[in-house]
């Protein structure tokens, strides 16, 4: 999907920066950094990009997040999607990356978590974006790598970095486990962002819920499955970070026409929308707007929504207010 941007301003709430990354910049890491590719020309790659399947999506993630080892490819990688989400009218982002994996590597947490952070002030300084950060705990890690990240991150608050979350293989590993991490980032005043209710019903939702403390679910489309959940969802004003497209590509719904979010937004659950996987399911910002508008909602509402979310400042929120006060939703 490459659709013409909106004119209108968007906040992302939920995308992941090694699936941001183009065939182009895949190419260039790799020779950057020794790593033998299946394809050694960008036709290639964008070829080999093209999505098939969960498990081809797993393939290509890993070839991907394989070729980042240093500062500078981890700095690229946020400033690159900053400018690309600048193209569609994004002016703030809470991006997510996966930070275990690569230290099983042996990339250290210092050159991840500084490289991100380092990016996230460039793009501010070159594109105007506002980049926050929110590392990923992967649900096959062991406890103690899950407080290793917490522990790490919470140096870098100061830097850019506001939420832990929860991603991975939601189907094999339940939330309950991971509750002590997310009680040692709330401690450490960092935020909730756990991924919920995608592939798994509401129990992996309500097991968020109760166990890890959000300040927001990502995804939690399931809920629609479960009223009760769904009135509590509302009552607590609680955002859902949805994916339109990512959710059709991963089979988590068959169509977009029979896609939940209309469902949620009538039951009074406030939902934001954001890409997940860009580069990998073939979407954009712009186009999943359009997703969003095509089942029904307004954009106005959407940004607005997304800003209830936000991890931010007061500072970067009232820019942001101001930012939605300025434009013309309607036209006018």
């Amino acid at each position: 999907m490459s659709a013409r941007a909106t004119p209108y301003p968007k906040i992302e709430l939920h995308v992941h920066l090694e699936a941001t990354v183009q065939p182009e910049t895949l190419l260039e890491l790799a020779r950057r950094n020794g790593e033998t590719l299946p394809a050694d020309t960008v036709e290639g790659l964008r070829e080999l990009f093209q999505f098939r399947d969960f498990d081809h999506f797993i393939e290509i993630w890993i070839l991907t997040t394989n070729c980042m080892r240093h500062e500078a490819d981890f700095r690229q990688v946020v400033v690159d999607y900053a400018a690309e989400a600048k193209r569609h009218g994004a002016v703030y982002l809470e991006a997510i990356f996966s930070p275990i994996e690569r230290t099983w590597r042996g990339v250290s947490w210092d050159e991840i978590l500084s490289g991100y952070c380092d990016g996230a002030q460039e793009a501010r300084e070159l594109h105007g974006v506002e980049v926050r950060l929110t590392p990923d705990i992967t649900r096959s890690a062991p406890l103690d790598d899950a407080l290793t990240l917490v522990r790490h991150a919470a140096r870098y608050r100061d830097r850019g970095i506001v939420a832990v979350g929860l991603g991975g293989e939601e189907a094999l590993y339940p939330p309950e486990p991971f509750a002590p991490a997310f009680r040692a980032a709330r401690e450490e005043g960092l935020g909730s962002v756990p991924h919920a209710g995608e592939v798994v019903g509401p129990a992996s939702i309500r097991g968020a819920l109760d166990a890890l403390g959000p300040d927001r679910i990502r995804h939690g489309i399931r809920a629609v499955e479960d009223p009760g959940l769904l009135r509590e969802l509302a009552d607590r004003g609680l955002v859902l970070d949805v994916t339109p497209v990512s959710n059709v590509r991963t089979g988590a719904v068959r169509s977009l026409e029979e896609h939940p979010l209309p469902e949620l937004v009538r039951a009074g659950v406030r939902c934001s929308v954001s890409t997940d996987d860009p580069v990998m399911f073939a979407t954009d910002l712009t186009g999943e707007y359009q997703a969003a508008e095509a089942l029904g909602l307004d954009p106005r509402s959407l940004f607005e929504a997304a800003l209830g979310g936000a991890l931010c400042d007061e500072a970067t929120r009232t820019r942001l207010e101001e930012v939605g006060a300025a434009f013309a939703w309607n036209g006018g």
